[in-house]
C-alpha cells in the first residue's frame, strides 16, 4: 500500500535531504584532491570500478545521521547495503556517483540521495531526489512540489527545454562504450541523429536535463542509487526517465532520460529501430 504522507512530514523529509546533502558535502570535500591524488581500490575483477575511502566514510556519515533523524526508515546504499526499514519509506544512496572523476580530481561527480517507497527487490519508485555537487556548491532537489537549484548562481526554479526535432538535440552518456555491444550499436543510432553528443557527466548530466541545459541522456548497466535521485528531479522539472522499453527505470538497467515527452518519444524510436 503506498506511504501517505501529510504535509509536515514531507516538509521534515525535505529537511532531511538537504541534511544528508549537507554531511556527505562536508565528508567528500575533506577527501577531495589531496596531494598526489586519492588512491582507488577495484571493486570487480575485470574492468575497472573503484571505491575510495571517501565513498565509504560518505556513505558511513548519511547513515549515522539518518539512524539519528530517521530511524525507522530503510536504507538502500551502493557501499554498504540494504537495510530494511518500518516505516514504508527507504532512502537511496550512492555517497559518490562518479568516483572516476572524483579520483581524477575533476569536478563532475555528485552525491546522490533519494527517498522511495519500500519495494520487494529493489526500491520503489522515488518520491524526493537530491543532486548535490559538492566542490562548485551546487544542489538540485525535486520532489513534493520542490523544483529548485541553488548554487553559485544564487537559488532558482528547474525547468526542463521545451521540445525540439532530434536533429537540434544535445546527448550525453557516461562512456562512449554504452552497455552490451548491442545497447551500443542503439545508442550509436540515436548518436547519429542529434546535434552534439557528449560523454563523462555521471550524474551531473541529468542535473543538466533538469536546468534546461541539454536533451538527453541514455545509459545502461546501472543500479538503482545511480538513477533514484536523477528520476525525482528530473521530474519535478518537467523531463521523463524510463527504460528503454518506455517502463519505469528506478530499478536501474538501461535508463532513458529526457527534457520532454517529444523528444523522449523520438529517442525511444531511434534506440528500438
Amino acid at each position: 500500500m503506498p506511504v501517505s504522507l501529510a504535509a509536515a512530514e514531507k516538509t521534515a523529509l525535505l529537511a532531511t535531504a538537504e541534511a544528508l546533502a549537507e554531511v556527505a558535502r562536508a565528508t567528500t570535500l575533506a577527501y577531495f584532491r589531496p596531494a598526489g591524488g586519492i588512491g582507488a581500490e577495484n571493486k570487480i575483477s575485470a574492468g575497472f570500478d573503484p571505491v575510495t575511502v571517501a565513498d565509504r566514510a560518505t556513505e558511513a556519515a548519511m547513515r549515522a545521521l539518518l539512524a539519528e533523524r530517521r530511524p525507522e526508515d530503510g536504507i538502500w546504499g551502493e557501499e554498504q547495503g540494504v537495510v530494511r526499514g518500518r516505516s514504508g519509506l527507504t532512502w537511496v544512496l550512492d555517497p559518490i556517483d562518479g568516483t572516476r572523476g572524483y579520483m581524477s580530481g575533476t569536478p563532475t561527480w555528485g552525491v546522490l540521495i533519494a527517498l522511495s517507497e519500500e519495494g520487494e527487490t529493489t526500491p520503489g519508485a522515488p518520491l524526493l531526489g537530491v543532486i548535490d555537487q559538492p566542490y562548485i556548491g551546487e544542489r538540485f532537489v525535486g520532489g513534493f512540489g520542490v523544483a529548485r537549484v541553488t548554487g553559485p548562481l544564487g537559488e532558482m526554479g528547474l525547468s526542463t527545454r521545451p521540445a525540439r526535432a532530434l536533429s537540434e538535440a544535445v546527448l550525453f552518456s557516461t562512456f562512449p562504450e554504452v552497455g552490451t555491444a548491442e545497447e551500443g550499436a542503439a545508442f550509436a543510432r540515436l548518436a547519429g541523429q542529434v546535434k552534439l553528443t557528449r560523454y563523462g557527466m555521471d550524474c551531473y548530466a541529468y542535473a543538466l536535463i533538469a536546468a534546461g541545459q541539454i536533451d538527453l541522456v541514455v545509459e545502461a548497466g546501472l543500479q538503482p542509487y545511480d538513477v533514484a535521485a536523477p528520476i525525482a528531479v528530473i521530474a519535478a522539472a518537467g523531463g521523463v526517465v524510463t527504460d528503454w522499453t518506455g517502463g519505469p527505470a528506478h530499478a536501474g538497467g538501461r535508463v532513458l532520460a529526457a527534457a520532454n515527452a517529444e523528444i523522449h518519444a523520438a529517442a525511444l524510436a531511434v534506440l528500438n529501430a
